[in-house]
């Protein structure tokens, strides 16, 4: 096989439809787009428009509120770690760091930290290293021969 003898499969590519090209086309004329008016004039945007009344997404309350301060921590769950530890993904005899969780791949990024919750059963004899860890995710790990280490300020709340 040669470069020049590559094609692509056959029905897999189509030519796009040109459209004004002439009556014969089928999309000629108006181009599809009916007869005179806004829409078929050329820089028309008209989403959310409701021609002068107050549109819908004015009309109704705001609700909500994002704090500018608030952090967003990557969750691990004392399940996910007991599997990735019998998994064969991370040693129990070394400290377990939240840059070696995200090498092993358990979890992808740590964005402003790393949440340490109780949901799953508890490996046995861990030493971990997080930013923050719910109180029943520490009295697990504990009651499982464990360690928990907590760098930032995210302290032992319970977890939502």
């Amino acid at each position: 096989m040669k470069l020049n003898e590559l094609s692509p499969a056959a029905g897999s590519t189509k030519n796009r439809h040109r459209i004004g090209r002439g009556v014969g086309s089928g999309k000629g004329k108006t181009g599809g787009r009916g007869v005179k008016g806004q829409k078929s004039r050329s820089g028309v945007a008209i989403n959310g428009f409701e021609g002068g009344q107050m549109p819908i997404y004015m009309r109704l309350p705001k609700r909500g509120f994002t704090a500018r301060n608030s952090k967003n921590h990557a969750w691990l769950n004392l399940g996910l770690l007991a599997k990735a530890i019998d998994a064969g993904k991370l040693d129990v005899k070394k400290e377990i760091t939240e840059e070696i969780l995200v090498e092993s791949g358990v979890i992808r990024r740590v964005k402003d930290g790393v949440r340490l919750l109780a949901k799953g059963e508890a490996p046995k004899k861990v030493k971990i290293t997080v930013t923050g860890a719910s109180k029943a995710a520490v009295e697990a790990i504990e009651k499982a021969g464990g360690k928990v280490t907590l760098t930032g300020s995210v302290g032992t709340e319970k977890a939502e």
